[in-house]
């Protein structure tokens, strides 16, 4: 089968795929020559600067095409109506940068309790300001975490080491993966933690999932924390409430939108922020490289993937 790659990858992952007998073609395409080029293909694999348009999976559908992989988690980058009424797959690496997100959000939450950024900026600027930096403990504090899936199990675990006590709310999970988590609902998480970090996928018809009346509902002084998708916060109430001091701290890594615009929250000094940087370690990006390859292959075996995304999109098409 012919495999047309469109976003950086590493050589091990185009081995893999050469290995098992297809051809694979690498080439960062602009949208309008993957439009003309994409029906060559039987498979297409990308990371997140692609944008799987209607108009490409249309072309596509005229030709070979039969899976799209995403060798990472979201899939927002892809029409996933279009591909499913071509019965396209479309397939990811959802356990591929795991660990890499999670502990980014840790690394974030230590980062907002001792200032770490803030204080860093202030020595490059030939200061001393050792008494504006006085930071607070992780242990003996409350996580919140919103969604539990296998990112936020991951971060739960770390926070346990640290002799956190861990809330978790889930929209679809009520048990909890782990004994030392424990299963809340969305008003008690915001009401006790000290911390709260976001692992949730953004749905726009759905809108944030932490709006003023959340906020307005947390306890004073609480640090937020976002590796998820940039529009699951209101970015003006969390501004709001870091002016009023409701928001002790924020670390961003995604936001609504990117690059993000809005300076105000991004140049606050109470606000760390990172640029979308969650996935991005070497493991990561490695994993879920070879995750996604196996899973087009699959497809073009004609075997069912493990992780197919427009699975019940296809059956009701």
């Amino acid at each position: 089968m012919n495999i047309l790659i469109t976003d950086k990858t590493e050589q091990a992952v185009i081995t893999q795929l050469q290995d098992a007998g297809h051809q694979v073609t690498f080439h960062e395409m602009d949208a309008a020559t993957l439009v003309k080029e994409i029906a060559k293909y039987d498979g297409l694999m990308v990371r997140s600067r692609t944008k799987v348009t209607a108009d490409v999976i249309d072309a596509g559908a005229k030709g070979n095409l039969k899976v799209i992989g995403r060798a990472g988690i979201g899939v927002d980058n892809i029409d996933l109506p279009t591909a499913s009424k071509h019965k396209i797959k479309v397939v990811n690496a959802p356990t591929g940068t795991t660990e890499s997100v999670a502990e980014l959000a840790f690394g974030l939450m230590l980062a907002t309790a001792r200032s770490i950024a803030q204080a860093d900026h202030s020595m490059k600027q030939g200061l001393w300001e050792k008494k504006s930096f006085k930071g607070v403990e992780l242990c003996g504090k409350t996580l919140g975490i919103i969604g539990i899936g296998r990112i936020g199990t991951e971060l739960g675990r770390r926070a346990v080491a640290f002799h956190m006590k861990v809330l978790a709310y889930d929209k679809y999970i009520q048990k909890s993966p782990d004994a030392k988590i424990t299963m809340v609902p969305l008003e008690k998480l915001l009401k006790e933690s000290d911390y709260i970090s976001l692992h949730i996928p953004f749905v726009k018809t759905e809108g944030s999932t932490l709006k003023d009346a959340e906020f307005e509902t947390m306890k004073d002084g609480v640090t937020l924390v976002n590796c998820a998708r940039g529009g699951v916060v209101d970015e003006q109430a969390l501004l709001k409430h870091l002016n009023g001091g409701k928001v002790r701290a924020a670390a961003l890594d995604v936001y609504a939108a990117e690059p993000p615009t809005f300076k105000e929250l991004v140049n606050h000094p109470k606000v760390i922020c990172t640029p979308h940087i969650g996935a991005s370690t070497k493991e990561g990006q490695l994993r879920a490289g070879k995750i996604c390859a196996e899973q087009m292959m699959m497809v073009l075996s004609g075997k069912t993937p493990d992780f197919w995304v427009n699975k019940k999109m296809m059956e009701a098409a």
